[in-house]
């Protein structure tokens, strides 16, 4: 079974390896090297069946993820065997991208989002940064989620950011920060730093440079190196290859 740590000062605990949904309902303007339809349910219960069985239990989600979030609510069972990553700030409608970081905007984002997943909470709720990490964190976005972690809707919170800077200001106020960490890329290492020395977490995205590694060895050689750092709490791949979960499952239990 995969390993588990503590995130932050909460009492969730996350398996090393998260399953990334955004490959389970949207393959338009997305970044990945080659085009891919979407998933029938038969091949997302299987992909949920088999992360389970390997100790998965970290499931990533967003409104952005165009069907991600309606086809969980539909096919996940047992709602508290898994740690739901979700996001609130970008809405994905029509092939574009929109963002609205008010907090009336947030709050029925996350609403729409317990509607969905057919949920009364979310455990992990992320600001999905347009990039101004900074000025979304000055001008109170984080305050509005710790008033959803007070009201019961979600346990933990923090940013899904695009700098050092804003995962730094993020861990202050919050048990967690979504960076871009593998062995090519290290600008926010730092961030992990911090989380190590002060009792937050980092989760990692893009340690496989979304998708771009065409190795099994290079692909495990990358998730090790994010695991052994004691700031990182759990590392979010997405796919829809049975075989690519089982190998990246391996590189932790090699």
């Amino acid at each position: 079974m995969l390993p588990r740590r503590i995130l932050g000062q909460t009492d969730i605990q996350v398996s090393a390896l998260g399953l990334g949904t955004v490959k389970f309902g949207r393959n338009q303007g997305v970044k990945y090297p080659h085009h891919f339809e979407l998933p029938s349910d038969q091949q997302i219960n299987e992909l949920l069946n088999q992360a389970q069985e390997l100790g998965i239990n970290v499931l990533d989600t967003a409104p952005a993820y165009g069907q991600s979030e309606t086809r969980l609510g539909q096919l996940i069972r047992n709602r508290h065997d898994w740690v739901i990553i979700d996001k609130v700030g970008e809405q994905f409608n029509a092939g574009h991208s929109s963002f609205d970081f008010s907090p009336e905007a947030m709050r029925q984002s996350l609403e729409n989002s317990l509607r969905l997943l057919k949920t009364d909470y979310i455990d992990i709720l992320l600001l999905h940064s347009d990039g101004r990490d900074m000025e979304l964190i000055d001008e109170g976005c984080l305050e509005t989620l710790a008033h959803f972690q007070e009201e019961g809707k979600i346990r933990s919170y923090g940013l899904s950011g695009k700098s050092l800077e804003g995962a730094l200001a993020c861990l202050k106020q919050s048990d967690v920060a979504m960076v871009t960490y593998h062995p090519h890329y290290r600008d926010e290492e730092k961030a992990l730093d911090y989380a190590a020395k002060h009792q937050k977490s980092c989760l990692i995205k893009k340690a496989l440079a979304s998708g771009h590694i065409h190795s099994i060895e290079q692909a495990q050689e990358h998730l090790r190196f994010c695991y052994q750092h004691p700031g990182c709490s759990s590392i979010v791949v997405g796919t829809l290859n049975p075989e690519h979960l089982k190998q990246n499952a391996a590189a932790f239990l090699s």
